[in-house]
C-alpha cells in the first residue's frame, strides 16, 4: 500500500490557487482512476483505490499547507507504512511552469507543506515537484502561490495534470522514467519527422533528350541537318 498526497489549503477560497497544484493532481488521478468517493479522515480528505496491481490511498490534507504533516503523519503511522510508502505532489517555484520532476529525500527548500512533513516523517519520502514558475522576488511569493492561476496558464497546466494522471500506475510502480516520460508525452509532445508537403524540394527539371521529343531528322538542330546535306 501507497499514499499519494497532494499539498494544497482547504476551502473555495484557495481552489483555484497555484499552491494548490497538489490537490489538483490528486483530483485528476482519483477522477481518472476510479477511485471511492473523498471521505473525511486523517486530519483530511482520503480517497482509495488502485494503480496499477498497487492500492494507492489519495490525501489531501486538510489542516492548511503549513500543518501538512499532522495529518501525512497520522495516515502513515494508522497503516503502519514507512517514509518511502509515501509520494507528496507539491508546487515548486524553481520549476518553469508545467514542469515536473520527481525526487527522494533533500530539504524543504522553505516549502511550508515539505518542512512540516518533513518534521512528522522525516526526508526520506518521494516528491513529485510540479513547476509554478517564480515571481522573481522572495517578498512576491507569499501573494504568487496564493494567486488563482491565470486564463493563459490553463493549457499547459491541464496537460500537465492529464500526464500526471497518465502516468500515476507508473509511479506507483516505482517507475518514475517511465512516469516522467508519459508526463513529457503531454507536455511536451514529439513533432513529426514527416517533411510537409509544402516543404519538400520541387523535383529537378529533367532535360529533354531528342528521343523525348519525337526522335528522328525533325529533332536535330536545322543547322546540323544542312551541313549534313552537303557533305
Amino acid at each position: 500500500m501507497q499514499i499519494f498526497v497532494g499539498l494544497g489549503n482547504p476551502g473555495t477560497k484557495y481552489a483555484g490557487n497555484r499552491h494548490n497544484i497538489g490537490f489538483m493532481a490528486l483530483d485528476r488521478i482519483a477522477e481518472d482512476h476510479g477511485f471511492g468517493p473523498w471521505k473525511a479522515k486523517f486530519q483530511g480528505q482520503l480517497a482509495e483505490g488502485r494503480l496499477g496491481s498497487e492500492k494507492v490511498l489519495l490525501l489531501k490534507p486538510e489542516t492548511f499547507m503549513n500543518l501538512s504533516g499532522q495529518s501525512v503523519g497520522e495516515a502513515m503511522r494508522f497503516y503502519k507504512l514507512e517514509p518511502g510508502d509515501v509520494t507528496v505532489f507539491h508546487d515548486e517555484l524553481d520549476l518553469a511552469p508545467g514542469k515536473c520532476k520527481v525526487k527522494t529525500g533533500g530539504g524543504h527548500a522553505g516549502h511550508n507543506g515539505l518542512r512540516s512533513i518533513h518534521a512528522h516523517i522525516g526526508e526520506a519520502y518521494r516528491r513529485v515537484r510540479l513547476g509554478i514558475g517564480h515571481p522573481g522576488r522572495k517578498e512576491l511569493v507569499a501573494a504568487y502561490v496564493l494567486h488563482d492561476f491565470h486564463k493563459a496558464d490553463q493549457d499547459w497546466l491541464d496537460d500537465l495534470l492529464r500526464g500526471l494522471s497518465d502516468g500515476a500506475p507508473q509511479l506507483a510502480a516505482g517507475d518514475t522514467a517511465k512516469f516522467s516520460n508519459a508526463v513529457a508525452l503531454r507536455t511536451a509532445p514529439p513533432r513529426s519527422s514527416k517533411t510537409p508537403e509544402k516543404h519538400k524540394p520541387a523535383p529537378a527539371a529533367k532535360t529533354a533528350r531528342p528521343e523525348d521529343t519525337g526522335g528522328g531528322e525533325e529533332a536535330r538542330n536545322p543547322l546540323q541537318r544542312l551541313v549534313d546535306k552537303f557533305r
